[in-house]
């Protein structure tokens, strides 16, 4: 059955659908929780796993009384070849399942049809993570305005806009570096680096990707997890590419968690081989510094231990070292005065949260936009040290990319990170200014908290039949 809502007919009405997986999932819970901060009515689609994921980041939000609304659908596994439980790309077993997972949630077109025809009040918008290209025809179908969630900053958008636009990285060599055209400053990359949709050695889902491109093209606007005073030039750029300035910067969107609750539920997806674990944790002893390293549950767990257990790895560091198995709460641990650097992969929301603390970051990506995110950090913004990777792996095939980086580099690059220097002092005074900046963008009058006003706007005067 459709929700049903009472209040005025006026009140806007937006339906959120995230892709199924933690890293797009969480930032558009954030953001249902800042619209309805608004007075806008969410309604929340996804499926039973993931509204078990979804309700401690807002459960507290609907219990307040903040009109969200979360309807589940259920997700056909079996129908295509998966095991039950399957319902998020990190639950996913290996790479060559990803093609029936995205069977799966096509499937879900035909339900979530059934579920709009009945909906109280009808949705002003439909604001849809831009890795489900099929929302296009249900949005078309009813017309509804439909708005895209990428979960990637402009910078990787813009890199991204222009080398599809240019196809210059096509010709080059995988280890050659190339200039992406068209950007305020020089960046280069290698064939290597590139995401998926991009890089010609992982075209397993070109079609998916050639599905996506397209159907961006008739979204009336993109939401965006970042801050204008972040990438404010790249920002100004991407919003020239796109044509319009449909594009709103409303982050980031993790501020939105205050509470020491709230800020405790976040995750990651990338893994790394026992044998590049076991590296990692010998640089980190090399390193002579206090750490806490995080081990999470995933393949090659037991091979890890068992060289922790004989290697003597936790005894030895056990006056300055903790070892967390299982989950952590990132960006709680983040916000602790006594932390001095944060080794990342550089996913969006990650890179995010560091810049949120103003912790400078060790740079360590391993596919999608983290290679473009590694530019920004280091090259760009200047607040962090990069450990070496030079080569992407597949999603869902990082845990067999065997070791990509020596303990060596490892203690090298945290010394680095870690320096009293000027060169330190100097890092860590632009991250606690972007901290700052990051803070005011999401209070009252701030550039994120106005955006959020911009967008609600315009919906309501598309809605009314004003050109806006």
């Amino acid at each position: 059955m459709a929700p049903q809502y009472s209040g005025a007919d006026h009140q806007l009405h937006f339906v959120m659908i995230p892709l199924m997986c933690p890293g797009h999932i969480i930032p558009m819970a954030d953001m249902a929780r800042l619209l309805a901060q608004r007075g806008v009515i969410i309604t929340i689609i996804t499926t039973t796993l993931n509204v078990i994921r979804i309700k401690p980041i807002i459960g507290h939000a609907i219990e307040s009384g903040l009109p969200i609304r979360i309807v589940q659908l259920r997700l056909q596994l079996h129908e295509v070849g998966l095991p039950e439980g399957c319902e998020s790309i990190d639950t996913i077993p290996s790479r060559s399942l990803f093609g029936n997972f995205f069977a799966a949630v096509n499937k879900l077109q035909q339900p979530l049809e059934e579920l709009l025809e009945d909906m109280e009040p009808t949705p002003s918008c439909i604001l849809a993570d831009k890795n489900l290209p099929w929302i296009a025809d249900v949005a078309g179908k009813f017309n509804i305005p439909r708005l895209l969630f990428d979960g990637t900053g402009c910078f990787n958008l813009l890199c991204c806009h222009s080398l599809h636009a240019s196809q210059v990285h096509v010709s080059a060599s995988d280890s050659e570096f190339f200039v992406v055209p068209g950007l305020p400053e020089r960046i280069e990359l290698t064939k290597a680096q590139l995401p998926s949709g991009l890089n010609p050695s992982m075209q397993d889902f070109k079609d998916l990707h050639a599905k996506i491109r397209a159907s961006e093209e008739g979204a009336y606007g993109i939401v965006i997890n970042s801050f204008e005073e972040l990438e404010s030039a790249y920002v100004k750029e991407y919003r020239k590419a796109k044509g319009d300035n449909k594009v709103w910067c409303i982050g980031p969107v993790s501020l939105s968690n205050k509470t020491d609750l709230e800020k405790a539920q976040r995750g990651t997806l990338c893994r790394l081989t026992p044998l590049q674990l076991i590296e990692l944790g010998l640089g980190l002893e090399a390193c002579n510094r206090p750490f806490l390293w995080v081990i999470r549950g995933d393949n090659g767990k037991e091979e890890l231990e068992k060289w922790i257990l004989e290697d003597g790895f936790e005894e030895r560091t056990n006056k300055r070292g903790l070892l967390i198995r299982g989950w952590a709460p990132q960006v709680l641990i983040l916000s602790h005065p006594a932390i001095g650097g944060f080794l990342t992969h550089c996913g969006w929301n990650s890179t995010l949260e560091a810049i949120c603390a103003g912790v400078p970051m060790v740079t360590w990506p391993l596919f999608a936009d983290q290679f473009f995110n590694e530019k920004l950090v280091v090259q760009v913004l200047k607040i962090g040290e990069r450990v070496g990777n030079e080569i992407a792996v597949p999603v869902g095939e990082d845990a067999k990319s065997g070791v990509l980086v020596k303990r060596k580099k490892v203690r090298e690059t945290i010394q680095k990170i870690m320096t009293e220097g000027k060169e330190g002092e100097e890092r860590r005074e632009r991250i606690r200014k972007l901290a700052e900046m990051a803070r005011e963008a999401t209070e009252k009058g701030g550039s994120s908290f106005l955006n959020i006003t911009l967008l609600i706007e315009d919906i309501r005067k598309l809605g009314m039949g004003i050109q806006a």
